[in-house]
């Protein structure tokens, strides 16, 4: 079982690691500060090497309780450890999107009671998607932006911690996020709480504080359907 090192420290961009599975283009390793991509975050990307053996990783993927590391070209099967080292502005990129996100879907079920359905994030730009009961106007995107940049502004904590799946199960904002949906077999709930705005089950990668995201610029917004709406924003 890989040991996933980003789950405690987002901010890891290097690492040592033996190697525990090797076939072709494709690594296992014994631990990782890779993310293998999850919850509308993309997989990193980065190098793995060892002296004058360099392979970039291209894509990476969970398989089980494994983390496997694609690479560009195959690294001979006499090695037996690698060094790590992530695409970092990638990486940060896509921590402040996700924290981003994450202060949106808050603000926008504090103010409006709209539930979030989906979203996904890019290293430069995001997009949200949620069930929005009310009327759907320009000014009311202005005004979600706005509301949004403020609580980006007021640098919050972000707390990442783990709670025991019944409490999780009894906490009304983390059923609002679906944690019901967890897999049975999971009995630890792995927590993002940004302080006084929102708290969700997450296995990303996010910012140590709200002020570290900067500001959102909605580039677009949209109706999909009667209550189905889209935000698409970038970081300004």
């Amino acid at each position: 079982m890989t040991e996933e090192l980003f789950l405690k420290d987002s901010y890891l961009r290097e690492f040592e690691a033996g190697i525990i599975g090797l076939s072709g283009r494709e690594v296992i390793l014994e631990r990782t500060a890779f993310y293998p991509g999850g919850g509308g975050q993309p997989p990193d990307k980065g190098t793995l090497a060892i002296g004058p053996v360099r392979a970039s990783v291209v894509d990476v993927r969970r398989e089980g309780g494994e983390v496997v590391h694609v690479l560009d070209n195959p690294i001979p099967d006499t090695v037996r450890e690698l060094e790590g080292e992530l695409d970092w502005e990638r990486r940060y990129g896509h921590m402040r999107h996700h924290t981003a996100l994450h202060v949106l879907s808050g603000v926008i079920w504090q103010s409006f009671g709209a539930k979030v359905t989906g979203g996904q994030m890019r290293s430069d730009r995001a997009r949200m998607d949620f069930s929005f009961p009310g009327e759907w106007t320009t000014d009311v995107v202005g005004e979600i932006e706005q509301l949004t940049n403020e609580a980006l502004a007021s640098a919050r904590p972000v707390k990442v911690y783990e709670v025991a799946r019944e409490e999780a199960l009894e906490n009304p904002d983390l059923i609002r996020t679906q944690v019901n949906l967890v897999p049975e077999r999971v009995k630890t709930i792995r927590i993002v709480e940004i302080e006084g705005l929102d708290t969700q089950a997450d296995g990303g990668t996010h910012v140590a504080n709200t002020d570290e995201v900067g500001q959102i610029e909605i580039t677009g917004h949209k109706s999909k359907g009667r209550q189905n709406k889209r935000i698409e924003f970038v970081l300004r």
